[in-house]
């Protein structure tokens, strides 16, 4: 038997994920049935949040094949059962793609006949060509995680490489499709970069829960140092200090340039009660964490840096929140289906997560940077 299969904390998280997401699914059918407005960008919400989990782990593999170095030897197996989950993904999408009509205003053609912006994008932003895209980005991102799953090292490097650019293009057309264009008159060239940079963040966050979780079973308990932790730590650092960065950047461009198209992406969320989210992420995104992980014992103390990686989790969900609700530039207001989706896509995704990555060991053995890893 696989030792990762009868990991008893394995198996207990992988029953209640099942659980969860399937309360969740009931929630979210219930919501379909009640309001499919709601249900729909509910849906969204939830899905792009857990699809960043998959993606982070598939630029988080290619990352660390590029640069190598300790802080990803311990985490492989993880971050390669997460990118595995791509298939999975690509199979939850497909009810964003029948909720076209009703999450996108320029797939009205009465919208886009009145409306010279639209016919002025309809060239890229039609139902069509929306369609042939998402299916080509998964088609990429299943065959990057599918060729990173040889064992040559050599061709992994060499894919890697090329690979990162490939998938920062395709992860940032995504995210203009999916979140930017439910806001079509509004555009922002760092905007797939914030996306990305918080997908890295979430990524290492929730290994870094795992990692803690996993602590005193084998084959983590003889192998965990606290250096381990501090790299994981100085990463998730950076990370925070780059996506305040890419943020704030955009911020400042826009609301600087006072162009009518744009500033009202930024108007919308600082009033009807969006201003109280958007000083939360200035606090508890950026300027808490960030205070906290320049502490050196902090990023050495599993249990310690465990809690700061789990409100980091909630805090990315915060974000995205306040990236997807506002669009309809409504008041502030937390609809019972925006906690049903995510915890319906985000149990099934822990549950074949937990499979996947029970279906291998949790730390390959033959790894020669195990054994650079001094065997603490």
């Amino acid at each position: 038997m696989n030792p990762a299969q009868s990991v008893p904390d394995l198996n207990r998280l992988q029953r209640l994920a099942m659980m969860a997401g399937a309360v969740g699914i009931v929630g979210c059918i219930a919501g379909l049935m009640i309001d499919s407005h709601q249900f729909f960008r509910s849906y969204l919400f939830g899905y792009v949040y857990w699809l960043g989990l998959a993606l982070g782990s598939l630029g988080i593999v290619m990352l660390h094949n590029c640069v190598g170095g300790r802080w990803g030897v311990l985490i492989r197996q993880l971050v390669e059962s997460g990118m595995r989950t791509l298939p999975l993904m690509a199979l939850l999408v497909v009810p964003i793609l029948f909720g076209i009509p009703v999450l996108y205003h320029w797939a009205h053609e009465e919208a886009v006949a009145v409306d010279k912006v639209l016919q002025w994008k309809q060239a890229y932003l039609n139902v069509p060509f929306f369609i042939g895209r998402t299916v080509l980005y998964f088609l990429i991102w299943i065959g990057l995680a599918f060729i990173l799953r040889r064992p040559l090292r050599t061709t992994l490097r060499a894919v890697s490489a090329p690979g990162l650019i490939i998938f920062v293009f395709t992860v940032t057309f995504a995210s203009v499709d999916w979140i930017m264009s439910l806001e079509p008159h509004w555009f922002s060239t760092i905007y797939g970069a914030i996306l990305l940079v918080g997908q890295a963040l979430n990524t290492l966050a929730f290994c870094v829960v795992l990692l803690y979780y996993l602590s005193d079973r084998e084959p983590f308990k003889q192998i965990l140092h606290p250096d381990l932790f501090q790299d994981l730590g100085n990463l998730m650092l950076a990370f925070t200090v780059l996506w305040a960065y890419t943020s704030f950047s955009q911020f400042l461009i826009i609301w600087s340039g006072n162009i009518p198209e744009e500033t009202p992406w930024y108007i919308y969320r600082t009033r009807n009660g969006w201003q109280v989210v958007s000083v939360i992420l200035m606090l508890f995104h950026f300027a808490v964490p960030f205070f906290i992980l320049l502490m050196r014992f902090v990023k050495r103390r599993a249990r310690l840096l465990a809690r700061v990686a789990l409100f980091m989790i909630f805090m990315r969900m915060v974000d995205l929140f306040y990236w997807i609700a506002p669009s309809e530039h409504h008041g502030f207001a937390l609809h019972w289906m925006d906690i049903a989706a995510p915890v319906g896509i985000g149990g099934v995704w822990i549950a074949v997560f937990v499979w996947l990555l029970k279906r291998g060991p949790l730390v390959d053995a033959h790894d020669p940077r195990l054994a650079a890893h001094g065997g603490h």
